[in-house]
């Protein structure tokens, strides 16, 4: 009889064990998925932004369309992503911030398009939502952080396969903005 009730017991403590780590990864992608609503409501206005500023370089910088057509392409990449799977939006967004790179450099051979009022009002919002982004970035990959270390170490390794555990990846600056600057005044 004390056999049965420690058997009943032992089963009972490892059933609420169970239950608290499945309710920590339930917390912990909740968390990730949050973090990530917030940045996917920035990058909807960063994606409505972008075809105007586009149609505004469009009328200064006519033989530049090859860099035009391939900001509009990794826009509608990025817009073309489903929603939910962060790990191809953050790829297609990576994509997305290289090729703005390189329209807000077609300024620098334009001054007409450097000086024009709504380019540059266009700008400063796109500025203020990189901005915004970058913060919410800092928070997402902090709750990736506390997911993906709470699936990879003790006791949360053990049930992460049963459990149907999600790794998710980091948002992390692209390899070309990895890269040393080097100015140049010669």
């Amino acid at each position: 009889m004390i056999a049965l009730v420690v058997v009943i017991l032992l089963v009972a403590l490892v059933a609420f064990i169970a239950i608290g780590i499945f309710n920590k990864f339930v917390g912990n992608r909740n968390r990730v998925k949050d973090a990530w609503s917030n940045i996917d409501v920035a990058l909807k206005q960063r994606h409505d932004l972008i075809p105007n500023l586009v149609n505004t370089v469009k009328g200064y910088a006519t033989h530049e369309q090859e860099t035009l057509q391939q900001v509009i392409a990794a826009r509608n990449a990025a817009v073309a992503i489903p929603t939910g799977d962060i790990n191809k939006q953050i790829a297609a967004e990576g994509q997305l911030q290289a090729t703005l790179g390189k329209l807000f450099a077609l300024k620098e051979s334009y001054p007409e398009l450097k000086a024009n009022q709504n380019f540059l009002q266009l700008q400063d919002k796109l500025t203020e939502l990189e901005s915004d982004l970058e913060k919410r970035r800092r928070y997402y990959n902090g709750t990736v952080r506390a997911n993906n270390t709470y699936g990879e170490s003790f006791p949360g390794v053990i049930f992460a396969g049963m459990f149907g555990f999600e790794h998710f990846n980091f948002f992390e600056a692209a390899e070309h903005e990895r890269q040393n600057v080097v100015v140049d005044f010669s």
